[in-house]
């Protein structure tokens, strides 16, 4: 099985080189690494081009105007080839170590999506604002979709490449989340949680996402519960 490894990355000159050597790091997974530039303005462009040249391997894609996280999303779920793909933060939360998680869970439990959950798992430096958003935009999930997920908004969504590659994702930002968790229920797919390991980042080292996404999300969530 071949997994597309997809980050979306905006000025991350920090942390970009390490996640890039973390993903690599995990070994007896074939992988493609697919970085979506989202056109960072901290010197993050001038590092991929730097590694783009030295790593062959890497599938780069420099967008010239800035959109969001979904948007990124978009562009590079377009350029995917592998059976399944995930999603990888540029900065440092999640393990790559955990994929195998995921996809031993993909094969043991026999389900096509398996979602990796930071509160069944280990989670540090999480900020009150962001366990309480993500606990209500959970709960809010559950209720609106008849599940009972434990971390709709992990970064850690393991999907099928086919059925990633003929989405249509209308969200430009964070709220991204919630519009592909609305429409993996609403093509029943069945969602499997495995623990995962995270550890948060504050606002100071370059935590992007605030309480104005969490009002955005929610919205998505009904929305897209009885549209599209």
């Amino acid at each position: 099985m071949k997994l597309s490894v997809v980050v979306p990355v905006y000025n991350e000159k920090n942390t970009i080189e390490e996640i890039i050597r973390r993903i690599k790091a995990v070994e007896d997974i074939d992988k493609e690494i697919i970085l979506v530039n989202d056109a960072s303005k901290d010197g993050t462009t001038e590092i991929l081009k730097k590694l783009e040249s030295e790593q062959p391997d890497l599938k780069i894609i420099y967008k010239e105007v800035n959109e969001g996280k979904g948007a990124a999303l978009r562009d590079g779920f377009k350029h995917t080839t592998g059976d399944y793909v995930i999603v990888q933060d540029a900065d440092l939360e999640y393990d790559p170590q955990d994929y195998k998680k995921l996809l031993r869970a993909l094969e043991e439990e026999k389900v096509q999506v398996v979602y990796g959950s930071r509160f069944s798992g280990s989670y540090e430096q999480m900020s009150t604002l962001h366990y309480w958003g993500n606990k209500i935009l959970t709960l809010l999930t559950n209720i609106f979709y008849g599940v009972m997920l434990t971390d709709m908004e992990t970064c850690y969504k393991l999907l099928p490449g086919e059925f990633v590659r003929k989405l249509n994702i209308k969200s430009n930002r964070f709220n991204f989340e919630p519009e592909i968790t609305a429409k993996i229920l609403k093509s029943k797919m069945k969602i499997k949680e495995v623990p995962i390991n995270y550890q948060g980042r504050k606002f100071s080292e370059g935590k992007k996402i605030t309480w104005k996404d969490g009002f955005a999300a929610v919205w998505t969530l009904i929305k897209f519960r009885f549209v599209d």
